[in-house]
């Protein structure tokens, strides 16, 4: 009789199934975390970027394709900083994704390449060339790489293209 009432008795079943669902639970909830602070940062990795391209689109285009290198590398210069912090202002801001460096932004202006189409179709052949931002080799912070799951090897990129009209 005392062994079948030990085999029926229920008595702590609740928190052996607690112990054994809260790991699961966490590894779920942690993981959620960490899969949403990846798109987060790949996002405002994607927006630098388009950013920048648009900025580039917009500037005079005899300071890109005009043949002065100083004018070129200044432009190339606002370029990578509106692209890495969202801002002209201050060269010191914090970037948007941490550890994000100038060096990392890569503005490549195709004065050969010019497009024909769209607005373009009525102007010279000298109208729209393209400006091709690129951020690449930026690490991603993970929010648990100082417990060591996930290491900072993680590498991002993102890249825009577009003509630019010198607005």
């Amino acid at each position: 009789m005392i062994a079948r009432s030990a085999l029926i008795d229920q008595t702590g079943a609740a928190a052996v199934e607690m112990v054994l669902l809260v790991p699961l639970l966490l590894v779920l909830l942690f993981g959620g975390l960490e899969a949403g602070h990846f798109i987060w940062t790949e996002h405002k990795l994607i927006e630098g970027v388009r950013d920048g391209s648009r900025f580039a689109a917009r500037l005079d285009i005899e300071d890109v394709c005009g043949g002065d290198s100083a004018k070129l590398a200044a432009a190339q210069a606002k370029v990578r900083l509106l692209t890495r912090t969202g801002q002209l202002a201050d060269g010191n801001a914090s970037p948007r994704v941490p550890r994000w460096t100038d060096g990392q932004v890569t503005v490549t202006f195709a004065c050969d390449a010019f497009v024909s189409t769209g607005i373009y179709s009525d102007l010279d052949a000298a109208a729209g060339p393209i400006v091709t931002v690129t951020a690449s080799g930026v690490a991603y912070p993970s929010l648990f790489e100082r417990l060591g799951i996930l290491d900072s090897s993680i590498a991002m990129s993102a890249t825009s293209h577009a003509a630019v009209i010198g607005l």
